[in-house]
């Protein structure tokens, strides 16, 4: 996705906000806002920055998986399968 396409100034923002908004949510890009000619800002609808999110989070728990592994922080999955069949017959 190429964000050239999506820049405008604050001034633009200021004046149609309403307007910036509804493209959002329609369009789905994120909207680059410029102040002084410097990006400055970026706007996303709230269903992307929520799904940016949850990606983020993942990938983090999945960093977290690999420090384990790289730590030897493992068991077999025989053994947690074990584990979770016990606990499950004892409930």
């Amino acid at each position: 996705m190429r964000y050239s396409s999506q820049v405008r100034p604050i001034s633009y923002l200021k004046a149609n906000a309403a307007e910036v908004l509804k493209n959002l949510a329609e369009q789905r890009e994120p909207l680059v806002i410029t102040q002084n000619g410097e990006a400055k800002a970026v706007l996303q609808d709230i269903a992307s920055f929520e799904e940016t999110q949850e990606t983020l989070a993942l990938l983090k728990i999945l960093a977290l998986g690999n420090q384990d592994v790289a730590a030897g922080k493992t068991k077999p999955a025989a053994d947690i399968v074990a584990r979770l069949r016990a606990k499950r017959a004892a409930d």
